[in-house]
Formats: structure tokens, C-alpha cells, sequence
């Protein structure tokens, strides 16, 4: 009888670590569900969403998959009044730069202002806030509007910002 209840506790015993889950070891995702944290860059929504996710998360690679290859970044210099501009380049290096430097970033897109164009080219006014937090002591909030152009060549391809006309008064 004593046997037989110590092969029946070793049976339970195995039993029960062989169905128990390791919480530090999951399994893994085999679903093939698209993530809800990158958007689809073929919807304008998509588009802005990545945008986003760029800043918040300091991603120069999504940043840079955001803009085309001839992109054009125009401001308004109040010291020149003229209207300056630079390209990809310099716009990748300027947005890294304040990737390193901040701490903390956050973007909140406000309403569409103004949506115009067809399936391969738009122009769209929008709305943003922009918080930028260097340290706890030192956090930059900005609000202002951008005007963008964004193409693509086909409708199967991204959307890319190829003009970003900044139209805040900092």
C-alpha cells in the first residue's frame, strides 16, 4: 500500500511538471497578424501613424522609409524672411540628432485640415503637438500645422513624404 501511494505521488508529481508552464520561457507567436503598431504605408492613415511611431519610439529606420528619395523640407526663416529648405539627407541627420538628444518624445496628430489629390498624389494640412522632454526641467511643447505632399507610383507602393512645408510659428 505504501508502494503503491509513492509511485502514485511520483506519477502526480511528473504529471504536473510536465503540464506546467514555464512563464519565462512563452511560446512563440507563430500568427501571421499584422502589428498594431506600425501602420500600412499604402493608407495616408498608415502613413501618419508610422510617422509617429518614428518619434515616440526614436526610429531613424521607419523615419527614413517615411520620406522619398527626392524630399524637400521648406520652413519660413523670420531672421532671413525667406523661406529656407534642405534634403533628405540633412532631414535624417537634423531628426537622429534630436532623437539622441531628447529624452522623450511625443507626437499627437490633430485633424486633417485640407486633403487634396488623387491615389498617387496628395497634399495634406494637418494639425500637430509636438512635446519634446530633453530633461525634466527642460521640455519643449510645439504646436503648429504641416502641409505635406506625399506620393508613391502606383497604388500597390507606399505613400512618402516628398515636400514638408512647415507652417508652425515657433
Amino acid at each position: 500500500m505504501k508502494k503503491t501511494k509513492y509511485i502514485f505521488c511520483i506519477i502526480i508529481f511528473f504529471a504536473l511538471l510536465h503540464s506546467c508552464i514555464n512563464p519565462f520561457a512563452p511560446t512563440l507567436d507563430d500568427s501571421n497578424k499584422p502589428s498594431d503598431i506600425i501602420g500600412d504605408q499604402k493608407t495616408v492613415e498608415g502613413l501618419f501613424k508610422n510617422f509617429r511611431y518614428a518619434y515616440v519610439f526614436k526610429d531613424t529606420l521607419v523615419y527614413g522609409n517615411l520620406l522619398a528619395d527626392d524630399f524637400t523640407f521648406v520652413y519660413w526663416n523670420y531672421d532671413q524672411g525667406t523661406n529656407q529648405t534642405w534634403g533628405r539627407e540633412e532631414d535624417m541627420r537634423s531628426t537622429a540628432g534630436l532623437f539622441q538628444a531628447a529624452q522623450n518624445l511625443d507626437l499627437i496628430w490633430n485633424e486633417i485640415l485640407l486633403s487634396i489629390g488623387d491615389t498617387l498624389v496628395k497634399d495634406i494640412s494637418r494639425g500637430f503637438i509636438l512635446n519634446i522632454i530633453f530633461s525634466p526641467s527642460d521640455v519643449v511643447r510645439l504646436q503648429g500645422r504641416v502641409n505635406l505632399r506625399i506620393k508613391r507610383g502606383s497604388v500597390e507602393e507606399d505613400w512618402k513624404i516628398s515636400i514638408w512645408r512647415d507652417e508652425s510659428n515657433f
